[in-house]
């Protein structure tokens, strides 16, 4: 899948370069309507925090529940959103993005059950704790508590023991912490067999790209960034950001399962997935690198080309990851 119209960049493969006009078109019409807004500035106020809450994902409008999502409290009173479809193959533990402030397990039903169908997973989404009210380590400690859940209980709960593990953006930063406090505080590696990881932030202190992107009315930006690690960290500085249990780009990546990372080229965390990836590389670390041409962050919400062709590679992977 990855040879669509790929092109080679310094030694960096992009692909879907034959959707670029599209994509770019929209990265504008998108910065034109949010140019019609107020600016959000470094950190949201508590009225733009309430109206991403309860767009879930930060849309125009709220996402629709399906029957089909199961709520359940799980250890220590955490809650996940499960779709458990007839034929089940593995099971993914989602973690929702959302900058650890807003967002929701039941944000994106219609494509987990389509996931889950079409994948054989049964899926299981997250509702951890939100910034700025549970900062750090609220977030983190309901996702170590929700992993190690299945570790324990997914055979006789699912019936199969086969666990992946990923989400999107802040939830792909959740997924690489929670692998690490598997491996060092409960000695736990080899559980999950993949993570599936899409646009995340993994040097909270700030990458260059991160630092350079500027203000660009994109979905993310520089400044939008920097409001939500004060949300999530409050009080940190950057040395402080820089620790391994809240920047896993400088943990120890030895021991964690084949990664997918994914990230587009007009995205402020480019610089994030592809030190992640040469880290994890580095750490032996089997790592599949999708950087997709034009998209900027969190493209996978929208209805574009490169969104559907995602969604078919993102299938692909985890239908297949860890057998």
């Amino acid at each position: 899948m990855l040879s669509r119209t790929a092109a080679t960049v310094d030694g960096m493969t992009i692909i879907d370069k034959d959707c670029l006009a599209e994509t770019l078109a929209f990265n504008e019409q998108f910065a034109a309507a949010a140019a019609s807004r107020p600016t959000r500035g470094e950190a949201p106020d508590a009225t733009v925090l309430a109206l991403l809450r309860r767009n879930r994902l930060g849309g125009h409008t709220p996402p629709v529940r399906l029957s089909h999502g199961q709520d359940r409290v799980i250890a220590g009173g955490v809650k996940v959103r499960a779709f458990v479809p007839d034929h089940v193959d593995g099971i993914y533990l989602h973690i929702h993005g959302g900058g650890w402030a807003f967002g929701s397990a039941d944000g994106q039903d219609e494509k987990l059950w389509q996931l889950a169908v079409k994948a054989r997973l049964a899926v299981a989404s997250v509702e951890y704790r939100l910034a700025p009210e549970h900062p750090f380590p609220a977030g983190p400690d309901d996702c170590e508590a929700a992993a190690r859940w299945l570790v324990e209980n997914a055979a006789a709960e699912f019936g199969t023991g086969r666990l992946l593990i990923g989400g999107e953006s802040a939830g792909a930063h959740l997924s690489v912490v929670t692998l690490l406090r598997l491996r060092d505080r409960h000695g736990i590696t080899g559980a999950f067999r993949a993570a599936n990881l899409l646009f995340g932030p993994y040097d909270l202190s700030m990458t260059p790209s991160q630092r350079s992107f500027g203000a660009k009315r994109l979905l993310s930006n520089t400044d939008s960034v920097r409001g939500s690690y004060e949300l999530f960290t409050p009080g940190m500085g950057a040395e402080q950001r820089r620790a391994p249990e809240v920047s896993p780009l400088f943990a120890d990546l030895t021991g964690l399962p084949p990664a997918r990372i994914v990230v587009g080229t007009e995205d402020p965390l480019l610089d994030d997935s592809l030190f992640l990836a040469q880290r994890c590389q580095a750490a032996g670390t089997p790592v599949q690198l999708v950087v997709v041409a034009g998209a900027m962050h969190g493209f996978t919400l929208f209805p574009l080309t490169i969104t559907e062709r995602e969604q078919t590679r993102e299938r692909e992977f985890l239908a297949t990851a860890g057998r």
